[in-house]
């Protein structure tokens, strides 16, 4: 065993048998190097990655390999998503040297962590013009022990070319309806009408620009973008991307059709996804946007939720094949013919494979398909369909299964807590509002100190060393938002207030910039800084957002300054780049609604029987869950207080009374409100105004 046996990180204990020395990310590495005057040879991966696994075998686990290794460098190995500050300083550093990036990530340090040779996956011999990864050992030991001017001068030239990158977006302004109307003329350009989506394969779902489109065209009208949404959502559903018999989506589609997906599930994806197909489902009342939301969530329940109440982070693409014995990407998810056959019998395998589109040719390899569905099932064929698909699902979990990352990721934990939270709000299901509870108690006790700083990760209910990063505070803060709107419990609005104080306080900038980094974290060679989303939610956009809806609960102009200032990146890039700002495009459809602000004050009055005024009160609720005004923030509890009747829970039901002794719902923007309403009717017209 190395040096990684004692850490927590999944990843990581994954390569604690190896016969390569790993070090975990560490002062202690870099000394040690400084002291054998070698390279530090940093491996990037993350426990879910196919080709880190790949690479792991081929190299990693070869004796004659590793023995170089450890006779010529100092190696360490991180998991990026316990560490995304470090992952994402040499990502830029390898993006910018080499134009593309991706995992496993390889980069060869000074013992002062300063880069000077990159790359992602190398094969063990050389292989369609690629240098085998023991070429690259030997080729960097060279440069090392004979050019040793020449890498510092490079590792110099990079050191100093990232350390001038720095985003100062005030002077863009915040966006209005011009930036808007760019974005989704640019994504109108990019999509893909024929198969939903934008670009081409590989195919990400593109969450964050469906919200985005879902509250443009719940604030303009703009059909077009709601058709985009719409189809994109049935598209992905109905293809194999999509889990058609346990639910939840994969990472990503290798083709343009979503057909066939990299079979990895992602926490962050599913909690997104969730979020998305809910408020599809209350912008058009899709049953199939209805069905698809509640799987997702029994999905992350089932498969992903840990014994302490939080939700790990991925299920691995591969999984052992019963027939080879080899560990092999898709093995637990797709099916042959003679596979159907053996579990349902002649007759009801050869209705599934229409149903699901099981070829004898295949759909993915060596004739096996990934199930998808191509069409819809009438009423009538509903009922053998369910029985099929609970059959197949029990034959399935019968299979050797893929590998789980059970470490918590405070940040993704925060995004599944709102989906969880909103989805069980939206369709009744007050389990789905226990157990975004339970995950937000987890987070409450295991992640966040006296002071309110939150730790990156925990596992086995035992928090991990590594410091939160800005995605962590705004994620989670996203989600005790949106368990206090749900719940009426003003404590999580507190929380937030707890985070997103100090975002103002230890991530913020000049000119509405925010860092991914604490000031007062670990000094790499460059505080890492990026606005952009990608497979989730910047830290970035996600505290604008969190920030504006903060401000919309409590009135405080220092968080909307703040919310303002930071969505200055989404005028800036919206217009040229809408894809990579959706988080950020969303939250300002939110700014130009206002956010609305709907106080929700109950309580049985005078003359009304306590229940009544129970029943008044959850219909009110239940009209303001159902509105789409973009990112209207929720407050509902006993005139002026909260729930228990404390004044401090929420400041929207302060000077709230109920209206002749019933409950009433307040619209308001900037705490300026209408005439109160005890109609839910009319409030739904109020809010759809």
């Amino acid at each position: 065993m190395n040096r990684l046996a004692g850490v927590t990180s999944p990843y990581l204990l994954q390569h604690a048998d190896n016969p390569v020395d790993w070090w975990p990310w560490s002062p202690e590495a870099f000394e040690e190097a400084r002291r054998r005057d070698v390279p530090v040879l940093l491996s990037v991966g993350y426990s879910a990655c196919h080709w880190c696994h790949v690479m792991a075998h081929e190299s990693f686990e070869d004796a004659t390999t590793a023995a170089y290794m450890n006779e010529h460098f100092v190696n360490v190995k991180v998991d990026r998503e316990e560490r995304p500050d470090v992952d994402a300083v040499y990502m830029e550093a390898v993006q910018a040297a080499t134009g593309q990036g991706g995992w496993p990530m390889t980069v060869f340090l000074t013992p002062d962590a300063e880069p000077f040779y990159f790359g992602t996956y190398f094969p063990p011999e050389p292989r369609h013009g690629m240098a085998s990864f023991g070429q690259v050992l030997e080729g960097v030991g060279a440069a090392w022990r004979g050019r040793r001017e020449e890498v510092a001068e490079v590792a110099g030239n990079i050191v100093r070319e990232l350390a001038g990158r720095s985003l100062a977006v005030g002077g863009a302004g915040t966006p209005g309806e011009a930036e808007l109307a760019q974005a989704l003329l640019g994504l109108t350009r990019e999509y893909d009408a024929n198969h939903g989506g934008f670009g081409g394969a590989p195919k990400f779902p593109p969450s964050m620009v469906l919200e985005f489109l879902l509250r443009h065209h719940a604030r303009t009208g703009a059909e077009g973008a709601l058709q985009m949404a719409a189809d994109t959502c049935e598209r992905m559903a109905r293809g194999g991307i999509y889990d058609q018999l346990g639910g939840g989506f994969a990472r990503y589609s290798v083709d343009r059709e979503w057909v066939v997906p990299h079979f990895e599930k992602m926490l962050y994806d599913n909690a997104l996804l969730c979020r998305v197909y809910a408020h599809l489902w209350r912008a058009t009342g899709s049953e199939l946007a209805r069905r698809v939301a509640l799987e997702t969530a029994d999905f992350m329940v089932r498969e992903l939720r840990t014994p302490e109440g939080g939700f790990a982070s991925a299920l691995d693409a591969d999984s052992e094949d019963p027939a080879s014995g080899r560990h092999v990407e898709g093995a637990y998810y797709v099916w042959t013919p003679a596979q159907l056959v053996e579990v349902l019998g002649e007759q009801d395998a050869e209705y599934a494979a229409r149903h699901f589109g099981v070829t004898a040719e295949g759909t993915f390899e060596e004739g096996a398909s990934v199930l998808q569905l191509p069409q819809g099932e009438g009423v009538a064929e509903a009922g053998r369909i369910a029985d099929i698909r609970g059959r197949l699902l029990a034959a399935r979990d019968e299979r050797p299964r893929p590998s789980r990352d059970d470490k918590i990721v405070a940040g993704w934990n925060g995004l599944a807590i709102a989906a969880l939270a909103e989805t069980g709000a939206l369709f009744d299901r007050p389990d789905l509002v226990d157990r975004a509870t339970e995950a937000a108690d987890l987070l409450v006790r295991v992640h966040m100190n006296e002071s309110a700083r939150l730790t990156r990760t925990s596992r086995d209910g035992r928090a991990g060393a590594n410091a939160g990063v800005l995605e962590d505070y705004a994620d989670v803060a996203e989600g005790f938002l949106a368990l206090a709107a749900v719940t009426g419990e003003g404590v999580w609005l507190e929380f937030a207030g707890f985070l997103l104080d100090l975002v103002l306080d230890r991530f913020s900038g000049e000119g509405g910039a925010l860092f991914d980094t604490a000031d007062d974290a670990e000094r790499l060679i460059r505080r890492p800084q990026d606005p952009t989303d990608n497979a989730a939610p910047s830290g970035w956009t996600a505290a604008a957002g969190a920030l504006l809806s903060y401000a919309a609960h409590t009135g405080s102009e220092a968080h909307r300054t703040a919310a303002e200032g930071a969505l200055g990146v989404v005028s800036a890039l919206g217009p040229r780049a809408p894809r990579f700002i959706g988080w950020g495009l969303a939250v300002a459809e939110a700014l130009l609604d206002g956010p609305r602000e709907v106080a929700i004050v109950s309580g049985g009055g005078a003359g009304e029987g306590q229940g009544a005024g129970e029943v008044a009160g959850r219909e009110l609720l239940r009209a303001a869950l159902l509105s789409t005004a973009p990112g209207a923030v929720i407050a509902h509890g006993r005139p002026d207080g909260g729930r228990d009747g404390d004044e401090a829970e929420f400041p929207l039901l302060r000077d709230r009374p109920l209206v002749e002794g019933r409950p009433a719902a307040y619209v308001c923007r900037h705490f300026v409100c209408d005439a109160p309403t005890t109609d839910p009717a009319e409030l739904t017209r109020k809010l759809a105004n």
